[in-house]
């Protein structure tokens, strides 16, 4: 390492300390390493604190230590702000590269341009950006198919009877408004959405949202939900307030949400596995940076579970 690498980590490092005492809510306590220092070295910014967010995590910092590299983690927690200083602090730390699991696409191009600038790479997951000549890759779900398989469920199960549905949506921007677009455009027109409401992935949010829909909305006979979380506090509502017989539909496939499908508090969910989009983000960075001839854009497997198809469902979260 030649004395100006060596003074240009060093400075990086001090700046990283200071930036880490002053931005409020950039690491969160949550700062990790893979195995030992690493030959590469990752910043990976997660959006919330879901499941889904935490088994994402889990996924990165074990894939990291297979292909040993050394991971500093953050949290952003819906915040397109602290979303962009949670990644102003992992360049500070000089790292080789980031993997953003963004709050909102809306906020990409600011975070992009911000480390194009500092010339650290991003890798996205879960969605990503028009501008994919400025991205160094992503493993995409293709959310706006994962609502509309949760349509196509719905259109089978109703056949040619008109019927109402209730859509309990996360929080505006990003993932949310791909999987209810995708929801409610792919319904057949004997479908009608009589209630349409933001859930903040927060199941205590989402039950409230709940009960207002079933009380205005007696006769509802479908509910889509946008993460399992939420669709089990729904779940709790409908049944409360005596509508056991409405159907609810899902994303995620995690292992409560499989037990739900199979007791049958849901009837349906669209897997898409935290642990492979974990998975394929690293191995796909730690590839690409060492310029190893891999696809820039993967797309994570989509699997549409019902009762009849349980033991289909791969695996969701690390053990």
């Amino acid at each position: 390492m030649t004395s100006t690498t060596r003074s240009r980590r060093a400075l990086a490092a001090s700046i990283a300390g200071v930036t880490a005492l002053v931005l409020s809510g950039c690491a969160d306590g949550n700062d990790s390493g893979g195995a030992g220092d690493g030959s590469v070295s990752l910043g990976f910014v997660n959006g919330a604190n879901t499941h889904f967010h935490t088994c994402l995590q889990k996924a990165v910092e074990q894939t990291a230590k297979t292909k040993d590299a050394k991971v500093y983690t953050a949290n952003s927690k819906q915040d397109a702000g602290t979303e962009l200083a949670n990644i102003e602090d992992m360049i500070s730390r000089n790292v080789d590269a980031l993997i953003v699991q963004t709050v909102n696409v809306d906020a990409l191009d600011g975070d992009i341009a911000k480390a194009k600038a500092a010339g650290v790479p991003i890798y996205l997951t879960s969605v990503t950006s028009d501008k994919a000549s400025d991205i160094l890759g992503a493993a995409v779900v293709d959310l706006t198919k994962v609502g509309q398989m949760d349509a196509d469920w719905i259109a089978k199960d109703a056949g040619s009877k008109s019927v109402k549905v209730g859509v309990v949506a996360g929080a505006p921007g990003a993932a949310s408004d791909l999987l209810v677009g995708g929801f409610t455009r792919q319904l057949p027109a004997n479908a009608k959405v009589v209630a349409n409401q933001p859930g903040m992935f927060n199941p205590a949010k989402a039950q409230d949202v709940a009960e207002n829909m079933i009380q205005a909305h007696a006769d509802l006979d479908y509910a889509f939900v946008a993460n399992e979380e939420m669709a089990f506090a729904v779940r709790k509502a409908f049944d409360a307030a005596g509508a056991k017989k409405v159907k609810i539909v899902s994303v995620n496939g995690s292992e409560d949400g499989i037990a739900a499908i199979k007791d049958g508090r849901l009837q349906a969910t669209v897997s898409n596995s935290a642990l492979t989009i974990g998975q394929t983000a690293v191995k796909q960075t730690v590839d690409l940076l060492a310029d190893k001839k891999v696809d820039k854009i993967s797309k994570v497997p989509l699997t549409l579970i019902t009762k009849g198809d349980v033991d289909q469902a791969p695996q969701y979260c690390p053990k």
